[in-house]
């Protein structure tokens, strides 16, 4: 039976793709205020700027592959029950052929309703915009499937309960500073190996936890030798 690796993953995973950061100053973030382009009340106020805003991250993730951390994630299902939760919006998991991924803040290639944030639709890749005007079959206006400031979390029950049925958890790209999905670490069972990459320090209070302090390519190749070979050691 396979052990069952439980990733959270972050913005530094597919930083090596291209994707913009948060904190990237030269990212496409840094025209924008949050409150403009990632609350309800920004969507209120100027709806052609939030759709535009995330139109245009919308194109730059169809132009954009995912990067060998992500591939290497994909390859370790051939020897673990992986699942993913993951703080990125992006399709990139999937795309490397990651099965078991759970999206804690929202599907960019993905639409709602104003009136039902829970029920997603596919955006087509060959028609990637939203517009003013673009209604749910019961007529209501469509807007991101993205968890937005100030928006509960709907996925955070089912990732904890991943992260509590887990024999190794690992932590990729975050820098555990946004909430709740920080607080998967305190899930983790007494005694379960914890692994931490991130090229920058993360403080966790914790002194049980592996540091690989790289890129997640590099850090995820290190993690895939580690944990093949305690396998083999077993």
């Amino acid at each position: 039976m396979k052990k069952t690796l439980t990733v959270l993953s972050g913005a530094g995973m597919s930083a090596e793709s291209g994707i913009s950061t948060f904190r990237d100053s030269n990212g496409l973030w840094n025209n924008y205020r949050v409150e403009d382009v990632a609350t309800p009340e920004g969507f209120a106020a100027n709806p052609e700027l939030v759709l535009d805003f995330y139109n245009q991250r919308r194109r730059q993730l169809l132009n954009t592959m995912p990067n060998a951390g992500h591939y290497a994630l994909a390859e370790l299902e051939k020897s673990f029950d992986v699942h993913i939760v993951t703080q990125n919006v992006d399709n990139l998991h999937e795309r490397a052929g990651s099965t078991q991924v759970i999206h804690l803040h929202g599907e960019l290639m993905k639409s709602c309703s104003v009136s039902d944030v829970n029920t997603p639709y596919d955006i087509p890749p060959e028609n990637p915009d939203l517009h003013l005007g673009d209604k749910d079959p019961y007529g209501n206006q469509l807007r991101p499937f993205i968890v937005w400031f100030g928006e509960s979390v709907p996925m955070i029950e089912p990732a904890i309960e991943r992260v509590l049925s887990s024999d190794i958890f690992a932590v990729i790209g975050t820098s555990l500073n946004v909430y709740p999905a920080a607080g998967l670490l305190s899930y983790v069972r007494h005694g379960i190996p914890v692994y931490l990459i991130d090229p920058n320090e993360v403080k966790t209070g914790r002194t049980d936890i592996h540091v690989i302090r790289t890129g997640a390519s590099e850090g995820v190749r290190q993690l895939k030798k580690l944990l093949e070979e305690s396998t083999q050691s077993n």
